[in-house]
């Protein structure tokens, strides 16, 4: 894929240097030894004379390996590095010190690496210090590597593909060629003597990631630096409605993964945590051993017992339920919520359970809303009396606001009685939906005006390891029969928010659905289960994957005769949910495991549905092997849409404003679904990252030709259960607290268009990074034939813009949004005001500032 990488600052940079490269110098070696070494990754050192050596970049890394879980279980062990078939160079590793597999690598230039391959093999206890040769006669490589007891196999490949059965050989077919050098904390290596001219390539690509570093690091700290001497700035902006273009209508969206407690605790409007009596220490990773069916209750009453029973459950899929021995009156059982439950006074809250008598005939139940500090707040009766699982429900309504409530259970007589999915919902849900969602937080969101919203995720959709692969089919249908899953994040989902909920909030809010499911692999970085993508689903058993991806497609937009349709029916909705797009993966490694999978599931639609958009994947990163490996499969499928994904400091998005404009319009179009600014030191957000997400978001206004569709992530976090940080929304049981990122988005949601008037800029200052932190966008909305004007000021002072437009085909008052303040300040929110349209030729851009201008034409209301 043809673009450019850099601004011009950069393509100036890298000129110099070339012209300094080819300068011939007189006393330039014409070759050198370059010395391979292991830190976690692979890293470069050259030398004239094998003697005195000198790393290649400050502690810089050309290779890093991506198996296993993020962080210290992604290691490069030992790695291997030899030039093989037609000079390519071949980099082979050890993962760790029990898996059955390996890791290759290979590139052209030491610099671009092709996709990690990881190959299973079949002996020995685990593969430790694996090496490689090349035999030119048999054009064929030999992998060798030994395990924990000492013995040593063998495997041939041709292709470093495809790879013979393994043999244990003697020791004696091991060798490695490794060497150490005069260099501190290097280990053994590899010595291979090179053309000065592939020292100099390395430096080189050194030098520009070095750069692109300090670009990255440029903050608003150093603004009274930076701009020392500026004085407010001029500028001169010119519309040019003659070379209007079109672009996409969804620019802006949403994007909800259950992380952070986003769902169950949180827009997920159930009151009662482990309702199902199926929290696991697993969902923990057994690093939580309270964390089990009994989590968030609490048995109260003497000799009273609770067990938790699977013999005869509601449902198999709920196996667990709560048995109660209550041997005298008066014993009872409390739940604690999500960190209390909150309540309002004069609310309705709808009370249900499924129960059976176990020894008696009847018992009487009276249900409380309790708190510590305001006592009895609710209560109401209900009798149990069948033996046979049935459901029992009530209302109770709060007679004050609090934040720290209970719901107990009391035993109004003795005897023995099982209990399972109990819960509590607020009468007030979103759209008063039953089974429905938080109703201030659903809004909040709603408020933004997505075009679309992602979901389920994320690396939720492709899990941590195979059988943790998101199963749309576990989420639908009665509450007690769905199947509840681990969360990868580290908690535990119920499926109660699922995909219909899913549907029905994306109809509620006028937004289009986009469900993103597996491409056949898990997470890259998963550790249970084995470590990695796992091999991927076995192929035996993709043809039924496949079959449920197309069954969700009937689900969505089935005839209610259909055998999934009818289920959306019974469910409540027999109208289609008119589903149009569909992700296939989520920032994959991509490997052949990968393209594998995905080339099958993308045939399998496009012919079975030839309606419906895929969206594919381009990796975790803006550049990088996943990256243009994603793009080529787009490329040769013709997949319609590729996701990328990046998460960046303000300095990066203020430096590659650039990024899209020479994105081939022939091929696939952007889904931008994942990004976020935030500064370093625990990934905090303020008005400085928000606005430097407001000058890239006008980028992709000026490329909504290409760019089709964006969604800034993650979407909301519960506070005090944040795994991933920023989000754009935090909450609390009782708050909504939206940051000034969200504002951003909202104004941008709420004021987006379908054709872009391109504009010319002039500023009084010749200085770069002046250009680089002013920026502005027209746009206009075919629907209401509203024009609106989007200006960013990241300067420290005011500019002052001459704005050139007609103004006499509007209406004489204008809207006026400005969002600004402080770089640092946390709490800055929208200040609306009506303008005469008159005013807007002249206007104010204050420092650090969002400025967003809706104009109406005449005649139009």
């Amino acid at each position: 894929m043809e673009r450019k990488f850099w601004l011009f600052a950069v393509l100036f940079f890298l000129a110099t240097q070339v012209l300094a490269t080819n300068k011939k110098i007189a006393n330039e070696p014409d070759s050198a030894y370059l010395f391979a070494y292991n830190a976690n990754g692979l890293r470069f050192a050259w030398s004239l004379d094998r003697q005195n050596w000198t790393p290649i970049g400050n502690d810089y890394t050309f290779l890093k390996s991506d198996y296993g879980r993020w962080g210290s279980e992604k290691k490069m062990i030992t790695p291997f590095l030899i030039q093989g078939k037609n000079g390519l160079w071949v980099c082979i590793w050890s993962l760790n010190d029990r898996t059955l597999q390996f890791a290759t690598s290979s590139s052209t230039d030491l610099i671009n690496w092709n996709p990690q391959s990881y190959p299973y093999v079949n002996q020995g206890k685990n593969v430790l210090r694996p090496v490689i040769t090349y035999n030119r006669n048999l054009d064929e490589y030999t992998v060798t590597y030994t395990d924990a007891n000492g013995k040593y196999f063998q495997t041939k490949t041709n292709d470093l593909s495809h790879y013979s059965p393994v043999k244990e050989v003697p020791a004696s077919a091991y060798v490695n060629r490794g060497t150490s050098v005069n260099l501190a904390n290097t280990g053994n290596g590899q010595v291979h003597r090179l053309p000065w001219k592939v020292i100099l390539g390395l430096k080189k690509a050194y030098e520009l990631k070095d750069y692109k570093n300090k670009q990255d690091r440029e903050t608003t700290l150093d603004d009274a630096q930076r701009f020392a001497g500026l004085k407010n700035v001029e500028a001169k902006i010119t519309f040019q409605p003659d070379k209007a273009k079109a672009i996409s209508n969804m620019l802006t969206g949403v994007f909800f993964e259950d992380l952070n407690y986003a769902a169950d605790g949180g827009l997920y409007a159930e009151l009662i945590q482990n309702r199902d009596f199926e929290y696991h220490p697993r969902d923990k990773e057994y690093n939580d051993q309270n964390w089990n069916s009994s989590y968030a209750w609490t048995l109260k009453g003497d000799r009273a017992t609770m067990k938790i029973d699977s013999i005869s459950p509601v449902h198999a899929n709920n196996p667990h339920y709560a048995v109660l021995d209550v041997p005298l009156t008066g014993a009872s059982i409390l739940n604690s919520g999500f960190d209390g439950i909150a309540l309002k006074k004069g609310e309705t809250y709808d009370f249900s359970l499924s129960a059976k008598l176990l020894n008696i005939k009847k018992m009487n139940l009276e249900v409380r809303l309790i708190s510590d500090k305001q006592g009895i707040l609710a209560k109401s009766n209900l009798s149990i009396t069948s033996s046979n699982w049935k459901t029992a429900a009530l209302t109770l309504v709060s007679s004050a606001d609090v934040t720290d409530a209970k719901l107990e259970i009391v035993m109004g007589n003795p005897g023995r009685i099982a209990i399972d999915m109990v819960s509590l919902f607020p009468r007030n849900t979103f759209k008063g939906r039953k089974n429905g969602l938080r109703a201030d937080l659903a809004q909040t969101i709603g408020d933004i005006h997505p075009r679309f919203v992602r979901f389920p995720g994320g690396c939720l959709a492709h899990g941590d390891g195979i059988a943790n692969i998101y199963k749309w089919k576990n989420s639908i249908g009665p509450l007690a029969a769905r199947k509840p899953d681990r969360n990868l994040w580290g908690y535990h989902q119920t499926m109660g928010l699922g995909y219909y909920e899913y549907f029905q909030f994306c109809e509620d809010i006028g937004a289009v659905p986009v469900p993103v499911v597996a491409a056949g692999v898990p997470c890259q970085n998963s550790g249970t289960g084995g470590g990695g993508q796992q091999g991927g689903i076995p192929m035996s058993e993709m043809g039924q994957y496949i079959q449920d991806i197309v069954d969700l497609i009937e689900y969505a937009n089935g005839d209610v005769k259909t055998e999934w349709g009818k289920k959306r029916a019974e469910a409540g909705h027999p109208k289609p949910f008119n589903l149009k797009y569909i992700g296939i993966g989520n920032e994959d490694q991509i490997t052949e495991v990968f393209a594998e999978r995905f080339t099958m599931i993308y045939k399998a639609l496009k012919k079975s549905h030839p309606e419906i958009t895929i969206i594919g994947t381009a990796g975790p990163f803006y550049e990088g092997t996943d990256y243009e490996a994603g793009w080529q499969i787009a490329s040769n499928l013709n997949v319609p849409i590729i996701d990328e994904h990046y998460y960046q400091s303000p300095g990066w998005f203020i430096n590659n404003q650039n990024f899209y404009d020479s994105y081939d319009r022939s091929k696939s179009k952007v889904y931008l679904g994942e990004y976020a600014a935030s500064l370093p030191g625990g990934n905090r957000t303020n008005l400085e990252t928000s606005l430097a997400e407001a000058l890239y978001l006008l980028s992709l206004e000026r490329n909504g030709d290409v760019v089709s569709m964006a969604s800034y992530a993650p979407l909301i976090a519960k506070e005090g259960h944040t795994q991933w940080n920023p989000d754009l929304i935090y909450f609390n049981n009782a708050e909504v607290k939206p940051t000034t990122g969200y504002f951003v988005q909202q104004l941008y949601g709420q004021n987006a268009g379908d054709q872009y008037i391109p504009s010319t800029v002039v500023l009084s200052s010749n200085q770069e990074n002046v250009n680089k932190r002013m920026a502005c966008s027209m746009v206009k909305d075919a629907k209401t034939g509203d024009l609106i004007i989007k200006l960013v000021n990241l300067l420290p002072v005011t500019v002052n813009t001459s704005l050139d437009f007609n103004p006499q085909q509007l209406e004489k008052n204008a809207v006026k949004t400005v969002l600004s303040g402080k770089p640092n300040d946390k709490k800055a929110v929208p200040v609306i005001k009506i303008i005469s349209t008159e005013s807007t030729e002249h206007l104010e851009l204050p420092a650090y500032s969002f400025t967003v201008l809706r104009f109406k034409p005449i005649n139009v209301k």
